[in-house]
């Protein structure tokens, strides 16, 4: 009994903290929220069936590649039914307080969601969980390329996204 109440505290944890950037990650990978819950939910449901033992130090990088592998498959799928385009997502509110602020934030937030969307899928993608926190090794596991490939990635999806940004030096 012991046993399944500190499961159950493993697995509300986890969601608790990692249940927002898997929600923007799928929604990324995706177009759109609704599908993007139904990756994050299986991901959650796989992870009820692990030990905390078994993914120890590593929960994050596991919840992140079972929910991008669902997201993949909804991605084929919605391919096999519709070649309709996918929604481009707007821009993630931030909990700013200040409407300014928030504002600013959410032009801002939309303006590099545009830039992100027109780069490459593997660049997008890798600067996606770059941007999560995640370490090279972590993204390379992840999305089961090398470590090496996924550095290229990142380098050139951010070289490609200075080239637009105007900061006086």
């Amino acid at each position: 009994m012991a046993d399944a109440i500190s499961r159950r505290q493993w697995v509300l944890a986890a969601v608790e903290r990692h249940e927002l950037p898997l929600v923007r990650y799928a929604s990324r990978l995706l177009g759109e929220e609704e599908s993007a819950r139904e990756a994050v939910q299986h991901a959650f449901l796989q992870l009820c069936r692990q030990s905390p033992e078994e993914l120890e130090g590593r929960v994050a990088q596991w919840l992140f590649a079972v929910c991008r592998n669902k997201a993949l498959d909804l991605i084929r799928g919605r391919l096999k039914h519709s070649r309709a385009d996918e929604a481009e997502l707007a821009g993630c509110p931030g909990r700013e307080p200040d409407p300014a602020a928030l504002a600013e934030q959410q032009d801002l937030a939309a303006q590099l969601n545009r830039l992100v969307a027109q780069l490459p899928q593997g660049q997008r993608e890798a600067i996606d969980l770059w941007s999560e926190g995640f370490s090279y090794r972590q993204i390379a596991q992840i999305t089961g390329q090398g470590e090496g490939n996924v550095r290229v990635l990142v380098h050139r999806g951010l070289k490609q996204l200075r080239q637009h940004c105007k900061v006086p030096v």
